[in-house]
């Protein structure tokens, strides 16, 4: 098995702002240094604190009540199990995931690191046992988290788009921004076709190519190796939600 490369002798430390810095402008170095020290808090720390911004946002623009109200009309099987409800039932029903889904939104810091943590111990076990290389799972939770330091400039013009004003019936809290084809598909119609064409967003597949930057700096990994494992890994996982959201529509 091959060990990660140790930084090099000329090579000066970075702070933690450089490496977010350096995550945009230039990835290489920043990655490298996680050789040096492998933390993850920073970033981890800016996407949380964007992403509650724009969850409040959300919260003042839009209102939660018409985040779940669009939420049903574009899911006809719920849209039909409330229907078929007497309307105080109903009504307790639609208080109950409208408490459920802010709660939700509120908790995307752990949420989101959770699934940092899931995303990172994939990588690493497909990484480690399956191309030969020797990554410490630090390391990776490290470069999956400043790889995803793009979702700060997502969650910032999703922030932009409702202060300058949106049609709040038509908001869509899973596809808020027009970065990928699906924001312009009609969430109701094929299902499988809007999911997979979600997959197509400008900034999860700037996330996906820091990823692979960032393994292949660590490691001896090849970037074109790490790349196609990402990826793969990534049209798997669109896969099986797009053929979920067919089931359970």
């Amino acid at each position: 098995m091959t060990t990660a490369a140790a930084p090099l002798p000329g090579d000066a430390p970075l702070s933690e702002p450089s490496r977010i810095i350096n995550s945009f402008i230039a990835p290489n170095k920043t990655f490298t240094d996680l050789r040096r020290n492998s933390s993850w808090w920073a970033p981890w720390i800016l996407i949380s604190v964007v992403a509650l911004l724009f969850v409040y946002t959300v919260q003042v623009k839009v209102g939660f009540d018409q985040v779940i109200r669009n939420e049903i009309a574009n899911n006809a099987r719920s849209e039909a199990q409330l229907s078929r409800l007497p309307a105080d039932q109903r009504a307790e029903r639609l208080q109950g995931i409208i408490k459920f889904t802010q709660a939700v939104a509120y908790a995307s810091p752990v949420t989101g690191l959770i699934a940092f943590v899931i995303i990172a111990a994939v990588l690493v076990a497909t990484f480690n046992f399956g191309a030969g290389a020797s990554i410490p799972f630090k390391t990776s939770l490290a470069v999956v988290t400043y790889g995803n330091l793009p979702t700060v400039v997502y969650s910032l013009l999703g922030i932009l788009s409702l202060a300058v004003g949106v049609n709040p019936e038509g908001f869509n809290i899973k596809n808020p921004v027009a970065t990928n084809p699906a924001y312009f598909l009609d969430p109701t119609g094929n299902r499988f076709v809007y999911g997979m064409a979600s997959a197509l967003d400008l900034f999860v597949l700037w996330t996906l190519i820091l990823m692979a930057i960032g393994y292949s700096a660590v490691s001896k990994l090849k970037r074109s190796t790490a790349v196609a494992v990402i990826i793969g890994w990534y049209l798997v996982w669109k896969l099986v939600t797009s053929g979920a959201a067919v089931l359970f529509s």
